[in-house]
């Protein structure tokens, strides 16, 4: 992203309320993301918990369009990918990382609740990109969170990583699946 020249704040600061007012209301409606990090910023009634729940609505929306699919598994994929580039957005309107990480864990939950049966099929992308999903959100966890969060992920996240070892396609992985949340001592 480019960085503001101090000509160009000089600019803003010469232009007049009107004007600052249409420049930005321009900006919002060209850029969904930048109406939504205004929206929760400024608006006193658009809370965390909402944004959670709008973005977990998006999130099933995803899944749901998926299964209507002629090819399944690949859609069940890009379902995956899209619900996390819907929780990242959502950690770039919000600025909070436990939100990410609770949305990420609500696609694995979607995964593993209502799709587990695909996880046998004779294609491996939707196990693959849910195990590597479940990989990366430890580490995540650790990296982000605050010590005194971590215990609270650990039960689901080893639920999780249980059901997915419990497949057979799990001793087939390119990359090392951990049996168990280890939480650093």
């Amino acid at each position: 992203m480019p960085v503001p020249s101090a000509d160009f704040k000089k600019a803003i600061k010469r232009l007049t309320e009107p004007e600052k007012e249409a420049l930005l209301l321009r900006a919002v409606r060209r850029d969904a993301e930048l109406y939504e990090t205004f929206r929760f910023e400024l608006l006193a009634d658009v809370t965390l918990g909402q944004i959670q729940e709008e973005t977990a609505d998006r999130i099933h929306e995803l899944f749901a369009v998926a299964v209507t699919g002629r090819l399944l598994n690949r859609s069940l994929v890009k379902a995956v990918r899209a619900g996390v580039q819907e929780a990242a957005r959502a950690r770039r309107i919000t600025k909070n990382k436990q939100l990410e990480i609770d949305l990420l864990l609500y696609i694995l939950r979607q995964c593993i609740d209502n799709y587990s049966g695909q996880f046998d099929s004779v294609w491996d992308g939707f196990y693959n990109a849910t195990a590597r999903l479940a990989a990366r959100l430890p580490a995540l966890i650790l990296k982000s969170l605050h010590e005194d969060l971590w215990v609270e992920y650990q039960s689901e996240l080893d639920d999780v990583l249980r059901e997915l070892h419990s497949r057979k396609k799990s001793h087939n992985l390119k990359f090392e699946l951990p049996r168990k949340f280890e939480i650093p001592a």
